[in-house]
């Protein structure tokens, strides 16, 4: 078959679905790739893969590049002539989305989280409804990488349930992320892997950080991620005064982990969080939010701690209670975190789901 895969990211696509990229190509299927390009393009064309460059404007709507878009992909349709196409990420799901309806093209959508269209505004909600609606009305399947996101466009109409199938995330490349020697016992290092945003949870995870620097903890909690949100003078005073040591962002993100005690995420909206999964595969102890696409990675109290949403206290309390425990309660956290992420998590699985739903 020849497939056509539209996504906004040559990176996304590299991290988390070149296994499943692979073994399409394995099984005799024709691979397209539409995206801007990027550093991982050079990957997929030496893999066997045909790329289209497509420019898309990943942040905002604009209805002059979004409307260009569209017409770019009725072209990219018209061309390659797709037996199936596979969407990732909110733009190339809902106007991929659109463009294969019309086309009558089967199309297997990939709902990677939320994200702001469905927890900002609700004018800003009530487009993205009509957009959602429009453009799964003729999917074959749309996947999604935790029940709650599942069940929220199903309760509101958007999507009917008997098309959706719920993988657990992207999973983890147990080869790659394998377990790693814990460090050893001292200063111990919390590790925030991700885009430096509001809705990442920064603002508590900073509110712990200067309460943990003001009692002068022995902790260091390590940051790597660019801004997306302006918090440059923020992190800037903060890893002045040692409160936090910001990294930046990292090509590999391993080394940091080598360094790390436990992994901290205290987002407010996830699909399936992908640093948590690495953090855990890794042999790391997982602090994040109660919250579907967080909440999956961790045994409560067993593999790390879940903390309550928007909540700077509690997300300080599971901190200080991580810190309290004895080394080797902390290295026992961390390897029976290992143990279940790479059982439930192994990408491995999720290709093999994956792929039977689109090729079964």
């Amino acid at each position: 078959m020849r497939i056509l895969v539209l996504a906004n990211f040559d990176l996304g696509l590299y991290n988390f679905r070149k296994e499943l990229l692979q073994k399409l190509m394995y099984m005799g299927n024709e691979i397209y790739i539409s995206c801007p390009y990027g550093e991982k393009i050079a990957f997929f064309e030496e893999m066997g893969c045909k790329f289209i460059k497509t420019d898309i404007e990943r942040r905002r709507i604009n209805p002059i590049s979004d409307l260009k878009l569209i017409t770019k992909y009725f072209k990219i349709l018209n061309k390659v002539k797709p037996d199936k196409v596979i969407t990732y990420t909110i733009k190339p799901n809902i106007y991929g989305g659109i463009v294969c309806r019309i086309k009558r093209v089967p199309i297997y959508v990939n709902i990677t989280g939320l994200g702001t269209a469905f927890n900002g505004s609700k004018s800003l909600e009530k487009i993205a409804e009509i957009m959602y609606r429009n453009a799964f009305r003729r999917a074959k399947v749309v996947f999604f990488e935790n029940e709650g996101n599942r069940d929220f466009l199903v309760n509101k109409g958007l999507v009917q349930k008997d098309i959706t199938h719920c993988l657990n995330g992207a999973g983890v490349n147990i080869r790659e992320y394998s377990l790693r020697e814990y460090p050893k016992d001292g200063t111990i290092h919390f590790l925030f892997v991700g885009r430096v945003m509001r809705e990442k949870g920064v603002d508590e995870l900073f509110a712990v950080a200067k309460r943990f620097y003001e009692e002068g903890e022995n902790a260091v909690i390590d940051v790597v991620g660019p801004f997306e949100d302006n918090y440059t003078d923020i992190v800037g005073e903060l890893d002045k005064h040692g409160a936090i040591k910001y990294h930046g962002y990292q090509n590999d993100v391993k080394t940091f982990i080598d360094n790390a005690h436990c992994i901290v995420l205290p987002s407010w909206h996830e699909g399936m969080s992908n640093t948590l999964l690495e953090g855990g595969a890794c042999g790391r102890a997982l602090i994040t939010s109660g919250i579907h696409g967080c909440m999956e990675a961790v045994k409560d109290g067993e593999t790390g701690y879940l903390v309550k949403v928007k909540d700077a206290d509690d997300l300080y309390k599971k901190m200080k209670q991580f810190l309290a425990l004895p080394y080797d309660e902390k290295c026992k956290m961390s390897l029976l975190s290992h143990e279940f992420v790479t059982e439930k998590f192994n990408r491995d699985k999720v290709v093999s789901e994956t792929v039977e739903e689109i090729m079964g």
